[in-house]
């Protein structure tokens, strides 16, 4: 079993409130959460308007597999998300 951690932090300028960030922001639970590959969660600057990170648990059998669910994933976030990416950190464990 291959375990990788990507964080990812995401600058939302003009951001208002945090119903709007929940908005721009939100629907990555649903989008990418449906795998069962994938745990994710807000991790961090979870009260502020116009930053948020969000850390994204994957598995996968071999390293190969692995290393093409994280490709993947970072592609679906940056093509996806309304905001502009600050940092991507990925940690294989």
């Amino acid at each position: 079993m291959h375990i990788a951690i990507l964080t990812f932090v995401f600058s939302l300028p003009g951001c208002r409130s945090l119903k709007e960030k929940r908005q721009r922001i939100g629907g990555l639970h649903e989008r990418l959460g449906r795998n069962p590959a994938i745990a994710v969660c807000e991790s961090g600057n979870q009260n502020s308007h116009d930053l948020s990170e969000w850390s994204f648990v994957l598995v996968a059998k071999t390293q190969r597999e692995l290393d093409a669910l994280c490709n993947e994933t970072e592609n679906k976030i940056q093509s996806s998300v309304d905001a502009r990416i600050m940092d991507i950190h990925r940690e294989s464990l």
